[in-house]
């Protein structure tokens, strides 16, 4: 098969389009022949040599892709050679085919087609084990997500709008927040022109915000506690700001308020398994149904990951992009 290999870690010309081992599914696993993959930050971060894949994941690049199961490993049950689903996966999706752990497979929803499926896996697994599994996001209350107009951002106003959140996002452009408007956001900053913190105070009356979604990390911190409400929750995933940041403990003792910081690549298989099967039951109907929906910018061919990812730097995409697989 053909894979994004990554001899040397550099620019977008660091990923090369070659001939590797097919991989072959183990106890557990099944080999999907993947249709579309998608492009996220960590991708990024993979290739100029600052995250590395788990020991014992596929070293090419890909949290996430679509495609066709080509085959079942030993003790696969619940799936058939054929089935049209989706993965979350640790590594590996910039490829014609990768092995994925049963347990995070997903069937494609009703109403999305195969390729943009792809669109999903990663996004909707962090939003709702970040914003509902861990920050408990409830009905009636108000949520801040950085980077509104991102894959995670564009996911994250719709969900919280499904269970009745009134959302505030923070983007870059009125192009971006116009479209953000358009999936439900209720509260737009442009963080370019204004102070998120003083545009939540005035939206909520002084309160803040109940549940803030983070992608910077060390820059947004001390701003973030600021945002926050009384018993609100920050959850960081990101460091696009910078790793290290002072932190007002008494500021978050005042406001008896939480910060959860994770990554989802590293978890444990059996943590990963129980997230995709939320998913599956509390999002997945959603998007059924049509109040939910993938966000893409564009598809390019998975030859081309070098274009791709110069998309992705640049920050002009709203939503995902997307590499599809040809043969």
């Amino acid at each position: 098969m053909y894979a994004i290999t990554i001899p040397e870690p550099g620019g977008p010309e660091a990923l090369v389009w070659d001939e590797v081992p097919d991989p072959v599914p183990g106890e557990g696993e099944v080999l999907v022949e993947v249709v579309a993959s998608a492009v996220n930050r960590a991708d990024v971060l993979q290739r100029q040599g600052f995250y590395n894949p788990p020991p014992g994941s596929s070293p090419y690049p890909g949290l996430e892709c679509s495609g066709r199961v080509a085959a079942l490993g030993p003790g696969v049950t619940g799936w058939a050679v054929g089935d049209e689903v989706c993965a979350l996966l640790a590594g590996g999706g910039y490829a014609e085919k990768v092995a994925v752990p049963a347990g995070q497979l997903l069937p494609v929803p009703e109403g999305v087609d195969l390729g943009t499926a792809a669109a999903l896996p990663e996004v909707t697994c962090t939003v709702w084990s970040n914003v509902f599994m861990i920050a408990h996001l409830r009905p009636g209350e108000t949520f801040l997500v950085h980077g509104g107009s991102s894959g995670i951002g564009t996911m994250a106003v719709q969900l919280a709008k499904a269970v009745g959140a009134k959302v505030a996002v923070t983007a870059g452009t009125p192009e971006k927040l116009e479209r953000c408007a358009e999936l439900g956001a209720d509260i737009l900053i442009n963080y370019r022109e204004q102070d998120f913190v003083e545009e939540i105070e005035k939206a909520t009356g002084g309160a803040g915000a109940d549940v803030i979604l983070d992608n910077m990390g060390a820059k947004y911190l001390e701003r973030n506690v600021r945002a926050l409400a009384v018993n609100g929750r920050l959850a960081i995933i990101g460091m696009q700001g910078g790793a290290k940041g002072e932190l007002n403990i008494g500021a978050l003792l005042t406001k008896r308020a939480a910060i959860s910081a994770t990554s989802l690549r590293a978890r444990p298989l059996e943590e990963k398994t129980a997230i995709v099967a939320a998913v599956r039951e509390h999002v997945w109907p959603l998007v059924a149904a049509g109040g939910v929906r993938p966000v893409v910018d564009r598809a390019l061919p998975m030859s081309d990951a070098a274009a791709a990812h110069r998309v992705v730097e640049e920050s002009g995409h709203i939503g995902k992009v997307l590499l599809t697989a040809s043969r």
